[in-house]
Protein backbone atom coordinates (compact mmCIF):
# COMPACT_ATOMS: atom_id res chain seq x y z
CA UNK A 1 0.00 0.00 0.00
CA UNK A 2 1.02 3.19 -0.92
CA UNK A 3 1.13 6.14 1.93
CA UNK A 4 0.97 9.99 1.26
CA UNK A 5 4.48 10.43 1.90
CA UNK A 6 5.32 8.00 -0.47
CA UNK A 7 2.74 9.18 -3.47
CA UNK A 8 4.80 11.29 -6.50
CA UNK A 9 2.65 11.52 -9.21
CA UNK A 10 3.71 10.94 -12.79
CA UNK A 11 4.62 12.74 -15.63
CA UNK A 12 2.36 15.10 -17.84
CA UNK A 13 -0.06 13.73 -20.01
CA UNK A 14 -3.79 12.98 -21.20
CA UNK A 15 -4.43 16.92 -21.36
CA UNK A 16 -5.33 19.27 -23.97
CA UNK A 17 -6.74 22.58 -24.25
CA UNK A 18 -9.48 24.58 -26.27
CA UNK A 19 -8.87 28.15 -26.16
CA UNK A 20 -11.47 30.88 -26.31
CA UNK A 21 -10.36 33.98 -25.07
CA UNK A 22 -9.30 34.71 -21.82
CA UNK A 23 -11.25 31.20 -21.06
CA UNK A 24 -9.45 28.58 -21.75
CA UNK A 25 -11.28 24.98 -21.66
CA UNK A 26 -8.75 21.89 -19.90
CA UNK A 27 -9.78 18.72 -21.04
CA UNK A 28 -7.84 16.05 -19.61
CA UNK A 29 -8.29 12.09 -20.09
CA UNK A 30 -7.14 9.44 -18.01
CA UNK A 31 -7.97 5.42 -18.40
CA UNK A 32 -9.10 4.19 -14.57
CA UNK A 33 -9.21 0.29 -14.25
CA UNK A 34 -12.82 0.67 -12.67
CA UNK A 35 -16.18 0.38 -13.97
CA UNK A 36 -18.22 3.71 -15.10
CA UNK A 37 -20.50 2.81 -12.12
CA UNK A 38 -17.99 3.13 -9.56
CA UNK A 39 -15.98 5.77 -10.90
CA UNK A 40 -19.77 7.66 -11.46
CA UNK A 41 -20.49 7.01 -7.75
CA UNK A 42 -17.13 8.91 -6.88
CA UNK A 43 -17.81 12.14 -9.25
CA UNK A 44 -21.31 12.06 -7.29
CA UNK A 45 -21.31 11.28 -3.77
CA UNK A 46 -20.39 13.78 -1.67
CA UNK A 47 -18.53 11.32 0.76
CA UNK A 48 -16.40 10.15 -1.88
CA UNK A 49 -15.55 13.88 -3.57
CA UNK A 50 -14.56 14.44 0.17
CA UNK A 51 -11.60 11.49 -0.17
CA UNK A 52 -10.21 12.64 -3.56
CA UNK A 53 -11.57 15.98 -5.07
CA UNK A 54 -10.15 19.46 -4.92
CA UNK A 55 -13.96 21.00 -4.09
CA UNK A 56 -16.87 19.75 -1.56
CA UNK A 57 -20.49 19.05 -2.25
CA UNK A 58 -23.72 19.50 0.44
CA UNK A 59 -25.14 16.80 -1.85
CA UNK A 60 -25.03 14.42 -4.38
CA UNK A 61 -23.81 15.70 -7.99
CA UNK A 62 -26.48 12.38 -9.70
CA UNK A 63 -29.70 14.46 -10.34
CA UNK A 64 -30.52 16.58 -12.94
CA UNK A 65 -31.55 20.12 -11.39
CA UNK A 66 -29.91 19.32 -8.31
CA UNK A 67 -29.52 22.64 -6.73
CA UNK A 68 -25.80 21.68 -4.59
CA UNK A 69 -23.15 24.25 -2.65
CA UNK A 70 -19.65 23.94 -3.74
CA UNK A 71 -16.73 24.53 -1.73
CA UNK A 72 -13.18 24.43 -3.98
CA UNK A 73 -10.52 23.76 -0.45
CA UNK A 74 -8.60 26.42 0.40
CA UNK A 75 -11.16 29.06 -0.44
CA UNK A 76 -14.03 30.16 1.90
CA UNK A 77 -16.31 30.90 -0.62
CA UNK A 78 -19.33 28.67 -1.37
CA UNK A 79 -21.11 29.34 -4.57
CA UNK A 80 -24.11 27.18 -5.50
CA UNK A 81 -24.31 25.06 -8.99
CA UNK A 82 -27.32 23.23 -10.60
CA UNK A 83 -26.58 19.44 -12.13
CA UNK A 84 -27.70 20.54 -15.99
CA UNK A 85 -27.02 16.73 -17.14
CA UNK A 86 -26.55 13.26 -15.40
CA UNK A 87 -26.73 10.79 -17.74
CA UNK A 88 -25.40 7.98 -15.12
CA UNK A 89 -22.98 6.69 -15.58
CA UNK A 90 -21.77 8.19 -19.03
CA UNK A 91 -22.20 12.24 -18.41
CA UNK A 92 -22.13 14.64 -15.71
CA UNK A 93 -22.34 18.10 -15.71
CA UNK A 94 -22.60 21.39 -13.72
CA UNK A 95 -20.89 24.80 -13.32
CA UNK A 96 -18.10 24.94 -15.57
CA UNK A 97 -16.84 21.11 -15.42
CA UNK A 98 -18.51 18.04 -17.81
CA UNK A 99 -17.32 14.79 -16.83
CA UNK A 100 -17.52 12.27 -19.64
CA UNK A 101 -17.45 8.34 -18.48
CA UNK A 102 -16.52 5.55 -21.39
CA UNK A 103 -16.17 2.38 -20.99
CA UNK A 104 -13.18 0.93 -21.79
CA UNK A 105 -12.78 -2.63 -21.50
CA UNK A 106 -13.43 -3.50 -17.68
CA UNK A 107 -12.31 0.01 -16.71
CA UNK A 108 -13.27 3.56 -18.01
CA UNK A 109 -11.96 6.25 -19.91
CA UNK A 110 -12.73 9.23 -17.47
CA UNK A 111 -12.36 12.79 -19.69
CA UNK A 112 -12.41 15.98 -17.97
CA UNK A 113 -13.49 19.27 -19.44
CA UNK A 114 -13.32 22.39 -17.07
CA UNK A 115 -13.38 26.18 -18.00
CA UNK A 116 -10.38 27.90 -16.13
CA UNK A 117 -8.38 31.08 -17.11
CA UNK A 118 -5.80 30.89 -19.12
CA UNK A 119 -3.52 32.38 -16.28
CA UNK A 120 -4.10 29.23 -14.65
CA UNK A 121 -4.65 26.35 -16.99
CA UNK A 122 -1.07 24.42 -16.15
CA UNK A 123 -1.80 24.76 -12.21
CA UNK A 124 -5.18 23.39 -13.05
CA UNK A 125 -4.09 20.48 -14.83
CA UNK A 126 -1.45 20.11 -12.41
CA UNK A 127 -4.11 19.85 -9.66
CA UNK A 128 -6.70 17.80 -11.28
CA UNK A 129 -3.66 15.11 -12.41
CA UNK A 130 -3.17 14.45 -8.51
CA UNK A 131 -6.56 14.65 -7.80
CA UNK A 132 -6.85 11.89 -10.50
CA UNK A 133 -4.56 9.87 -8.84
CA UNK A 134 -5.91 9.82 -5.31
CA UNK A 135 -9.76 8.79 -7.14
CA UNK A 136 -7.98 5.88 -8.75
CA UNK A 137 -6.01 4.99 -5.28
CA UNK A 138 -9.24 5.52 -3.86
CA UNK A 139 -11.67 2.90 -6.17
CA UNK A 140 -8.71 0.63 -5.54
CA UNK A 141 -9.11 0.40 -2.10
CA UNK A 142 -6.02 2.25 -0.98
CA UNK A 143 -7.05 5.80 -0.07
CA UNK A 144 -3.89 8.27 0.33
CA UNK A 145 -6.42 11.15 1.01
CA UNK A 146 -7.44 14.24 -0.98
CA UNK A 147 -4.36 16.08 -1.97
CA UNK A 148 -5.68 19.68 -3.01
CA UNK A 149 -5.02 23.70 -3.20
CA UNK A 150 -2.32 24.66 -1.24
CA UNK A 151 -2.07 20.94 0.02
CA UNK A 152 -0.87 20.04 -3.54
CA UNK A 153 1.43 22.89 -4.09
CA UNK A 154 3.93 21.46 -1.61
CA UNK A 155 4.26 18.65 -3.41
CA UNK A 156 7.56 18.59 -5.42
CA UNK A 157 5.74 16.97 -7.85
CA UNK A 158 2.67 19.61 -8.39
CA UNK A 159 5.81 22.08 -8.91
CA UNK A 160 6.67 19.45 -11.83
CA UNK A 161 3.42 19.00 -13.38
CA UNK A 162 2.73 22.83 -13.35
CA UNK A 163 5.87 23.06 -15.13
CA UNK A 164 5.23 20.66 -17.57
CA UNK A 165 2.23 21.13 -18.63
CA UNK A 166 2.82 24.74 -18.95
CA UNK A 167 5.49 23.45 -21.77
CA UNK A 168 2.75 21.36 -23.35
CA UNK A 169 0.51 23.89 -23.26
CA UNK A 170 2.89 26.57 -25.12
CA UNK A 171 2.57 29.05 -22.08
CA UNK A 172 5.28 30.61 -19.39
CA UNK A 173 4.65 28.31 -16.10
CA UNK A 174 2.76 30.84 -13.54
CA UNK A 175 4.91 31.73 -10.53
CA UNK A 176 3.09 32.39 -7.26
CA UNK A 177 4.56 33.85 -4.46
CA UNK A 178 6.07 31.31 -2.21
CA UNK A 179 3.29 32.64 1.06
CA UNK A 180 0.30 31.33 -1.69
CA UNK A 181 1.80 27.74 -1.76
CA UNK A 182 2.08 27.34 1.82
CA UNK A 183 -1.61 28.23 2.31
CA UNK A 184 -4.12 25.88 2.52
Amino acid sequence: MIDREQYTPGPASGARIRKDGEKWTLILVRELRHPREKVWQALTDPAQLREWAPFEADGSLGTVGTMVNLTWVGTPTTFQTTVTRADAPTLLEYSDIRWELEALGGGTRLTLWHSIDRRFISMGAAGWHISFDVLDRLLSGTPIGRIAAGEAMKFGGWQRLNAEYARQFGIETPNLPPKAAQQS
